[in-house]
């Protein structure tokens, strides 16, 4: 009977955005036996479902693995903090809610690329079925799918004169990114139900977890992948209890994310044969292209002074603002606790004559003077944010392994702003970030540019400006990237090519980041997978 407990038909190691996904779609006929490993714990804490709560997660190491990256070079060698989530739920759980699938053409470059089935007519029935639109369903949404996606619950004065700005400043209005068209201003929309956040361990797995034919493992950190005549035939993880293994008769599938699939197939013996050399790993199968092709968005930060207290920073300084504020959300389930803060974005293109935006505008209620490992520090007094986030990275970075220890950290490298195009767009962005807030609506509000300042004018200051500020936008994708060619990691149908068995599903098979956060397009990413899973194995009866 022992034995027979630790066989599985599936085993899923990551419970994150993909992974709760995957787990739910494969265990829902009752054909199959699921196993889903997850190295953190339940999503028992409540800041996780609190909206504006992920300011606590963001820098809590019960919930989040906080990876930092090697020193960047071009942003004066300073490392990039990268919270991701370690918890049922993953990231989903612990990120900013923003629900924003890409442009349509950033998936019809991935079926361009050679991978059939990817191209946004084909990835959009997916979308639409894990959806559950509060507008309902239409060409572009789904309803009654278990993702809840809800409009903003609060309404912010700030927000309608930013938006009122924007369209001053020439940037039409949208009244969905994820529609017709990307390009625009408008009110984001934030996967939440009933303004809690609706992560997707709450979206599938409050329903799949008692199904006696999938088995959740938390505080399970997979190790190892295991292999029987080359193919994957089990995972070895460690839990309280010491190292213990499971067995796969089907597949076994990595969904640990951007850092964490391609560390652990970098420990199992698949990646690039002399890095496994150098770090004392027998090579199962060389593959190249295992922790390469990492990409991620790049933002900095505009911060002005507010004349009306109408931002999210007293929360921070001011004790009765945080008691007023609980209280109506723990009573009332509403005002500043309720939403995101991020109500007001603006999707730009950084150079008129491109086909598509290459610059997200998120617009905050609030204004930070840092964002790091030891906490988000806002300013002691009213402030607003717009940050340019760059869509479209030339940059390509890696995921290694420090040390053959599978309970340490990967090394991560993006190597930011490498082109010039790169910070040409940053440069832009500022200056469009400037003009929102010259706008005729902005006026009685702003006192002050706080960041950069105005005494940063010329491009070569703004430059060195954002060098020294600018940060991760923190939606790592691409590093066990999908393709045919000598450095993909996974043809269209996610199979690692020559490892019999095995797959990889999530954000980390992306070959091109999309114009857009990525949670959306990683659930997306899971649907589809779970599905051709399904597929190839009743194919294969």
């Amino acid at each position: 009977m022992a034995a027979e407990a630790d066989t599985y038909d599936f085993i899923v190691t990551g419970a994150g955005s993909a992974g709760c996904v995957l787990a739910a779609r494969l265990s829902e006929s009752g054909r199959y036996r699921v196993l889903l490993l997850e190295a953190g714990g339940k999503d028992t804490n409540p800041w996780i479902h609190v909206p504006m709560g992920y300011a606590k997660t963001f820098v809590d190491p019960k919930v989040n693995w906080m990876f930092e990256s090697e020193p960047e070079k071009e942003l004066n060698n300073r490392t990039m903090y990268q919270p991701r989530g370690k918890v049922l739920g993953g990231t989903s759980s612990i990120n900013g809610m923003i629900y924003m699938r890409g442009n349509a053409a950033d998936y019809d470059q991935w079926r361009q690329l050679g991978n059939a089935g990817w191209d946004y007519d084909s990835v959009l029935p997916y979308f639409r079925k894990a959806e559950d639109n509060e507008r309902g369903a239409d060409a572009h949404h789904g309803a009654g799918g278990p993702l809840r996606v809800s409009n903003q619950p609060y309404d912010w004065e700030i927000a309608k004169a930013l938006l009122e700005a924007c369209q001053q400043a020439g940037i039409p209005p949208n009244p969905d990114f994820n529609g017709a068209r990307q390009e625009g201003c408008g009110y984001y929309q934030t996967t939440t139900k009933d303004r809690r956040r609706w992560s997707t361990a709450a979206a599938y797995l409050r329903v799949a977890k008692n199904r006696p034919n999938l088995v959740i493992k938390t505080g399970a950190h997979a190790t190892r992948l295991l292999f029987t005549q080359g193919r994957a035939s089990g995972v070895e993880f460690i839990t309280g209890r010491g190292r213990e293994t499971a067995d796969a008769g089907r597949e076994v599938i990595v969904s640990g994310g951007a850092y964490g699939s391609p560390q652990l197939l970098l420990l199992s013996g698949i990646g690039p044969a002399q890095h496994l050399a150098d770090t004392g790993i027998e090579v199962v199968r060389d593959l190249p292209g295992v922790g390469s092709n990492l990409q991620d968005h790049f933002n900095t930060f505009c911060t002005y002074r507010i004349a009306k207290n109408l931002s999210l920073n007293a929360l921070q300084y001011s004790l009765p603002h945080r008691l007023v504020a609980g209280a109506r959300y723990l009573f009332l389930r509403s005002g500043p606790m309720s939403g995101n803060g991020l109500y007001v974005g603006a999707l730009v293109r950084s150079d008129k004559r491109l086909d598509r935006p290459d610059l997200q505008m998120n617009i905050s209620a609030w204004s930070t003077i840092d964002r790091t490992r030891a906490g988000i520090i806002s300013h002691p007094h009213p402030g607003i944010s717009i940050s340019p986030v760059h869509l479209a990275p030339e940059g390509r970075g890696t995921v290694r392994l420090k040390t053959n220890d599978p309970l340490a950290p990967p090394e991560i490298k993006f190597n930011f702003l490498r082109s010039e195009n790169d910070m040409r767009v940053m440069i832009a962005g500022v200056r469009i970030a400037r003009s929102i807030v010259r706008q005729q609506a902005m006026q009685k509000l702003i006192v002050e540019e706080t960041a950069p300042g105005v005494a940063t004018c010329t491009d070569e200051e703004i430059a060195a400006d954002v060098r020294r500020r600018g940060v991760s936008n923190l939606h790592p994708v691409g590093s066990c990237g999908m393709g045919h060619g000598p450095m993909a990691v996974v043809d269209s149908r996610l199979r690692v090519h020559g490892v019999p068995g095995l797959r990889v599903v999530d954000a980390s098979i992306m070959p091109v980041i999309v114009a857009g956060n990525t949670n959306a397009p990683t659930i997306m990413i899971a649907e589809k997978a779970a599905e051709m899973i399904q597929q190839d194995d009743q194919a294969a009866a």
